[in-house]
């Protein structure tokens, strides 16, 4: 997942509302969102490749949604970061017990949100410690939470816009489904080629190996359903979807 747009005690009716896009290479396998199996409380796609997922909800209002630290040449950590969120909703601690178990040295680079229907809280292992989110609106890509990449401020002021919609969730579809390249001389320097910055500053990543698979609108209410709407792609830019409700 490299795009996560969340609002926390914002609006009214929906206390936690969330649009997201995940970024991966479309050779990796994946499952779309389902209830899963082994653990009929959550609702999640799912990395075939390592187990875990990018993003989900389960019962009690309870959510997760992880990004990797675009850090290119850094060693790979032992787990795979898809479990953290994977761990989360198949669980039961409270947000603030399981971010502050996490061994950050076993993953790499990592940006962590999880929330219990009570409080939400943002983990990485780039930052000194995990800390809990206020009410407010907050975005994260490949750096840390809130890093002023132009993607992530053209993205959340557009979903602040899209809020106001709700229950309607076409806005964030569009917002989400934003191709436009960056230009050079606002582009963030992250380690990869010039090429790639350029690829990787559109909200919706477009190439022919890897690019949005899946984008995401959640919506969790006061009494704790939740609605996860999830629109998938393929190389050629296809769309399937499915729409997903708790209990």
């Amino acid at each position: 997942m490299c795009l996560i747009l969340v609002a926390w005690q914002v609006h009214p009716g929906h206390p936690l509302v969330v649009a997201a896009n995940r970024d991966e290479f479309f050779a990796r396998p994946t499952a779309a969102a389902a209830r899963w199996a082994d653990a009929p409380q959550v609702i999640a796609g799912r990395d075939l490749e390592a187990g875990g997922t990018w993003l989900g909800v389960a019962a009690g209002g309870r959510f997760a949604a992880v990004t990797n630290v675009r850090e290119p040449g850094r060693p790979a950590g032992d787990r795979s970061r898809g479990r953290l969120t994977a761990d989360f909703l198949a669980g039961d601690a409270a947000a603030a017990d399981y971010v502050a178990a996490i061994d950050g040295a076993a993953h790499s680079g990592f940006n962590l949100l999880v929330g219990d229907g009570r409080e939400l809280w943002y983990a990485s292992n780039r930052i000194d410690a995990p800390r809990p989110l206020a009410p407010g609106i907050y975005g994260v890509s490949n750096h840390l939470l809130d890093t002023p990449w132009p993607k992530l401020a053209t993205a959340k002021a557009r979903f602040a816009e899209a809020l106001r919609q709700l229950p309607a969730t076409g806005a964030f579809f569009a917002l989400l489904a934003d191709d436009e390249i960056v230009a050079d001389e606002n582009l963030p320097a992250t380690g990869v080629s010039l090429e790639w910055e350029r690829r990787l500053s559109a909200i919706f990543v477009r190439s022919p190996q890897y690019g949005t698979r899946a984008s995401t609108v959640l919506t969790v209410d006061s009494a704790g359903g939740a609605r996860l709407h999830e629109r998938r792609f393929d190389a050629g830019g296809v769309a399937d979807e499915s729409l997903l409700a708790l209990p």
